[in-house]
């Protein structure tokens, strides 16, 4: 019978040994290498389906283990100044698959795209609508807080209050703190904004747009239970709970690193629009927010095209309270507030 390759080997190995004795050192390492491949050839043959699991599971655990949507830079930065195209598609895909079923995989009594109740139509419920004629009717902008100065090369500081980053990656820190002002019955946020937020609502109103707010300051406890009611409805669609997570995590905040939970993020729609999609862009309100909230201290908090950074998708409809100095560079350069910290902070 003919003998195996590895036998060969071996022979060979031993012949070269006894009749070459300078080369017997070289004929024990090709004896000693002879033996470790072929051990690993027998164990690759006899255990394959077992090697082959192995493998499948080590890549499933690192493509699906992932929280964290945005893209960081190495060292502490926030996000990479010029981050890779392969990156950048990968988040946005994520972000596809997650608008895809949002809106229909959602039972409609769970759907919640941030914190307000909506009807069967997807409107918002006029209890969760806060009209301010009444607090405009008394209000004298004259009296609010002094303007910035906005100078040409501003200084900004990173403990400044209206400039605290919050998202997932920094929650909320345990020691901030700030006090309530109310807006209309329950509906409050920090009190520090409320004049600038009302200058900016009868500015509108002085152009025939009626702006709405839907959605100021919430708690902890009412914020954990929108992304927990999120992470459900997704479950019983037949997600599991990592993937329910995920995309949960794209349209609700969460618990923790919410803007809303430190009263600096308003919701805002307009009368005649009281949908929170990407629709309310295409409004006048929309339209006139995006272009003149940098002057009452706001910023469009998620923009388009951001979203691989603020790991939130597009909400025209969520304004973030940065102060006038600040939001005049993000909304002029057309930046999101992590990208603002990365350069200035």
């Amino acid at each position: 019978m003919q003998k195996k390759l590895y036998e060969k080997i071996k022979d060979y190995f031993i012949n070269l040994g006894k009749k070459h004795r300078i080369l017997l050192p070289i004929a024990i390492c090709g004896l000693f290498v002879t033996m470790f491949i072929t051990r690993i050839i027998l164990y690759c043959k006899r255990s394959a389906k077992r090697f082959a699991c192995t493998v499948f599971i080590i890549c499933c655990f690192f493509l699906g283990s992932s929280f964290a949507f945005p893209i960081f830079n190495q060292g502490n930065g926030f996000v990479s100044t010029d981050p890779k195209v392969e990156d950048i598609a990968a988040a946005n895909s994520n972000l596809d698959f997650a608008s895809e079923h949002t809106q229909d995989e959602v039972d409609e009594d769970e759907a919640d795209m941030n914190v307000a109740v909506k009807d069967e139509s997807g409107q918002l419920l006029d209890e969760d609508l806060v009209y301010l004629d009444d607090m405009l009717e008394n209000f004298d902008s004259s009296e609010g807080p002094e303007e910035e100065e906005l100078n040409e090369d501003p200084d900004f500081s990173a403990d400044d209050w209206k400039l605290i980053l919050i998202n997932k990656q920094h929650p909320i820190p345990e020691d901030y703190e700030f006090v309530l002002g109310e807006l209309s019955g329950s509906m409050k946020c920090d009190e520090r904004i409320v004049n600038d937020l009302l200058s900016m609502v009868k500015a509108a109103k002085e152009e025939d747009i009626k702006l709405v707010i839907c959605s100021p300051y919430r708690d902890l406890d009412r914020q954990k239970m929108l992304f927990e009611r999120k992470i459900k409805a997704y479950m019983k669609k037949g997600y599991s709970y990592l993937d329910a997570y995920k995309l949960s995590a794209q349209v609700v905040t969460v618990p923790g690193s919410s803007e809303h939970q430190v009263g600096l993020a308003i919701d805002i729609v307009t009368d005649s629009y009281t949908y929170l999609d990407e629709g309310f862009a295409d409004t006048d309100a929309g339209k006139w927010l995006k272009e003149h909230c940098k002057e009452y201290g706001f910023i469009l908090r998620y923009p388009e095209d951001k979203e691989y950074i603020t790991g939130i998708e597009f909400e025209p409809w969520h304004f973030r309270y940065v102060g006038r100095a600040a939001a005049s560079v993000i909304m002029e350069d057309d930046i999101c507030l992590e990208e603002f910290w990365e350069r200035y902070l």
